[in-house]
């Protein structure tokens, strides 16, 4: 899973708590819905741990901004430079990729899309190969493998088409997302 990818490079735009962490990168990889802010505030701390991030300072009621290190920005770096293995089970870290690294402002997006479109054709390449293992290559396997390589390069080929369209840029967005529980409205006392 490339969540911990995910905040690494958004944080690559500015330090960022937890929740905005989280809305930053649903918002840039949209397939990332269903991500619990707990899973995000646990990567962030392994994050801390392995000296990629650090936290020394606070938003104004006090929650703990996290910023990128030089360890964690040369993550970052390769992470954008080497595609996803191209892999049916890799799907979500393949859309992690593109998605989030083509929305950092400044980033060549183009680039990034042609490593993975290559990385793709030479999968498609070593299906066909007879060298290769022939479970790979057996009707079923082989088939299902060409089906998801197929895919991702036309998935691969309308996002260029949409990114040339629209810059898929982001900047940091400004909005501090909704904590908590709305206050319940109070009735009327009645007298």
């Amino acid at each position: 899973m490339a969540v911990k990818e995910g905040i690494l490079a958004i944080l690559s735009l500015g330090p960022g708590y937890g929740l905005a962490l989280r809305d930053e990168l649903v918002t840039r990889a949209p397939h990332r819905a269903g991500l619990n802010v707990g899973q995000v505030y646990s990567t962030l701390d392994r994050l801390g741990r392995s000296g990629l991030i650090t936290s020394g300072t606070t938003t104004d009621d006090n929650l703990p901004l996290y910023t990128l290190t030089s360890t964690g920005s040369d993550s970052v770096n390769r992470w954008l430079d080497v595609p996803v293995a191209p892999d049916p089970r890799s799907w979500a870290d393949l859309l992690d990729q593109v998605l989030v690294g083509s929305s950092l402002p400044g980033r060549d997006w183009r680039s990034l899309l042609d490593r993975h479109e290559l990385a793709w054709h030479s999968f498609l390449a070593a299906i066909a190969d007879p060298s290769e293992d022939l479970a790979l290559r057996s009707t079923v396997t082989g088939s299902a493998s060409r089906l998801w390589a197929h895919a991702a390069l036309a998935w691969l080929a309308e996002t260029r088409e949409a990114f040339t369209a629209t810059d898929p840029g982001l900047p940091l967005r400004g909005i501090r997302p909704q904590r908590g529980r709305r206050p319940q409205p109070t009735s009327p006392s009645v007298a």
